[in-house]
């Protein structure tokens, strides 16, 4: 899976032979636990919801809420590259994201609210700023940060300016 997760997280128009040399192994094995490139891509896309997920939920847990909603929201862009690939192949492969991956991404969405709820108490970020923009703007910065192939100090000039409009007006 970890191959299969670098390989289509780099391009979204790798192959199974990609991820079978990569991971060592041989074709067959792939196929023989993923029938098609697609259930093997909705699985790949799976784990990366699932994870995303778990540190939000890792996050929640923190002392400090407002650093861990920022903390989250630079890992989810910086990340974003090659989460969008592996969902872009999934689209090339004439697929939609399967039940797992659409409750993962749930779950995952579910997570970041929490974080932005325990911010919003802690006064990190502004109280006015609700679940639907502030998803909007995770995902405008991560989609735009990956088409315009920002690099990392540009992403993060970029953070910056979103992170002051969400910050509590003083």
């Amino acid at each position: 899976m970890t191959a299969a997760d670098d390989v289509f997280g780099q391009s979204p128009g790798a192959s199974t032979d990609d991820v079978a040399r990569l991971a060592g192994v041989g074709i067959a094995t792939v196929f023989r636990h993923f029938a098609t490139k697609t259930e093997l891509l909705e699985a790949v896309l799976t784990l990366r919801l699932e994870r995303i997920r778990d540190r939000a939920l890792e996050l929640a847990g923190s002392d400090d809420p407002g650093p861990a909603f920022f903390e989250f929201f630079t890992q989810v862009v910086s990340e974003s590259a090659s989460k969008l690939a592996i969902a872009e192949a999934l689209t090339a492969a004439g697929a939609a994201a399967g039940e797992e991956a659409r409750e993962a991404g749930r779950g995952m969405r579910e997570a970041f609210s929490g974080l932005l709820t325990a911010a919003q108490k802690a006064g990190a970020v502004r109280a006015d700023a609700e679940m639907p923009e502030v998803y909007a703007l995770l995902i405008g910065a991560s989609r735009g940060a990956t088409a315009a192939k920002l690099d990392p100090e540009t992403r993060d000039r970029m953070l910056a300016l979103i992170y002051d409009g969400l910050k509590p007006r003083r």
